[in-house]
C-alpha cells in the first residue's frame, strides 16, 4: 500500500476522533517538576517515574532543594528509574545552571533548554509544547516506531522522523499528535506484538502488510 497524502490526512483525522486533546501522563505541579520527570522518564515508564516523584517532590521540588541532596542522596531517590547514575549527575548539573543563570526557573526557549544537562531535543520539545504552548513534536521510541510503521514518515533517526512529521502534520496539531502516537504505541502498536486487530487504522496501515 502506498501511503498518499490523502491517506495520511485520514490517519490524522482518525487519531483526532479517537484521542482528541490528551494530557501528559507524567504528574507535575510546576515547570521544574515536569522537566525533572521527563529527564527521569528516559528508558523508564511514566508509571514508575510518577511513583518516584510522588515521594521526592513534596520535599525536593526546586533546583535549590535538589542540590542539597548531593549525588548519593539524589541517586537513592531516583534509583528505581534506571540509569540513575547519569540521570543524577545531569540533574544536579542542570539544577546548578538554573540557580546560577536563570534564578531557579526553567528557561522558555528550545535553544536554551537543549543546552541544559540531561535535556535533549525530545525533552526540550516536550517542555516547550506542554509548558509554553509552542508547537513541537517530541520523538521518543513510541513516536519513532508508530510513525515508521504507518509511514506518516520514514526515518532512520529521531531527528529525521521529527522533521518528516512536521511536514506531514499541520502545525497546529504537532503537539497533540505527539501524544496520539505515544499513546497508540503504548496501548496498541506495541514494539514486539502490535494489536493490529484492535487498531482503528488497520485498513490504512502498510506496516501490517509487511509484518512489522
Amino acid at each position: 500500500m502506498k501511503v498518499t497524502k490523502q491517506i495520511k490526512q485520514e490517519m490524522l483525522q482518525r487519531f483526532q476522533d479517537q484521542y482528541g486533546i490528551m494530557k501528559p501522563a507524567l504528574h507535575y505541579t510546576s515547570p521544574f517538576e515536569l522537566m525533572i520527570a521527563v529527564i527521569l522518564s528516559a528508558q523508564c515508564t511514566d508509571e514508575r517515574v510518577n511513583k518516584v516523584t510522588a515521594e521526592m517532590f513534596p520535599a525536593y521540588n526546586t533546583p535549590e532543594k535538589i542540590l542539597t541532596l548531593g549525588l548519593e542522596g539524589l541517586e537513592e531517590k531516583i534509583r528505581t528509574c534506571g540509569l540513575y547514575h547519569s540521570k543524577a549527575k545531569n540533574i544536579l548539573a542542570n539544577c546548578a545552571i538554573l540557580c546560577e543563570q536563570y534564578h531557579g526557573e526553567v528557561p522558555h526557549t528550545f535553544d536554551e533548554l537543549v543546552k541544559l544537562p540531561g535535556v535533549g531535543r525530545k525533552t526540550a520539545n516536550v517542555l516547550v509544547s506542554i509548558l509554553y504552548d509552542t508547537p513541537a513534536i517530541a520523538v521518543d521510541t513510541h513516536v519513532f516506531r508508530v510513525a515508521n510503521r504507518l509511514q506518516l514518515d520514514i526515518g532512520s533517526t529521531p531527528l529525521e522522523v521529527e522533521k518528516g512529521l512536521q511536514r506531514a502534520i499541520p502545525k497546529e496539531w504537532w503537539s497533540r499528535a505527539h501524544h496520539w502516537l505515544i499513546w497508540h504505541g503504548r496501548r496498541v502498536c506495541k514494539a514486539r506484538k502490535p494489536l493490529c486487530d484492535q487498531c482503528f487504522l488497520q485498513d490504512l496501515c502498510p506496516g501490517k502488510e509487511q509484518g512489522k
